[in-house]
């Protein structure tokens, strides 16, 4: 059962100013049948460049991450709420998330995973549909209606911010090993359960 041929987005042109700086667009990665998903905000210059979400540096924080839980990133899927290269990597603008949001749904109900995992404040707000204030949310789970079902976010702060901050380090691996959990748990947990 393949689905990632429904997962591919070829040839969008809804956002004229990203279609402008993207050399291509950068679709999620991993498999179909993945118990996380992990959603970052949108593709930065080296993600453009390769054609896959978190590479680079933060891509090794997440990487390293997700090992020190027992995880591969062949074990997870990874993908953007927007998925052409914003210029200057600015964050992707309200109309930019909204023009995305069908084929971030797509590729959720696809997926149906356990948990999706929001890398960072974009993410988070896009799909909480709220404010977040990551640092003292982080590792906090909310069930959310997401393409007409209910869906298990995890709110992490982004890989970056390790890199940045030392302090956000703990938070972060904690919040990949609470991930890890909840894909062990085969996602049948019901929110009253944590």
């Amino acid at each position: 059962m393949d689905h990632m041929d429904d997962l591919t987005v070829t040839g969008c042109e809804r956002c004229p100013e990203l279609v402008a700086s993207r050399s291509r667009i950068v679709d999620g990665v991993g498999p179909a049948d993945a118990d996380l998903l992990f959603v970052g905000e949108a593709p930065g210059e080296q993600e453009d460049s390769d054609g896959e979400p978190f590479v680079g540096r933060s891509g090794d924080v997440l990487d390293d991450a997700l090992r020190d839980a027992g995880l591969a990133r062949a074990d997870v899927r990874i993908t953007n709420c927007v998925r052409c290269r914003p210029p200057e990597n600015r964050d992707p603008r309200s109309e930019e998330l909204e023009n995305c949001r069908g084929y971030l749904e797509r590729e959720i109900a696809l997926l149906d995973p356990a948990a999706i995992v929001t890398l960072g404040k974009v993410p988070g707000e896009h799909l909480l549909g709220r404010d977040v204030a990551v640092t003292s949310e982080a590792g906090s789970i909310e069930e959310v209606k997401i393409g007409g079902a209910r869906r298990r976010v995890l709110v992490c702060v982004h890989p970056a911010a390790t890199l940045y901050d030392r302090s956000q380090r703990d938070t972060f691996e904690e919040t990949i090993r609470q991930a890890a959990d909840l894909a062990g748990d085969g996602g049948q947990a019901e929110l009253g359960d944590f």
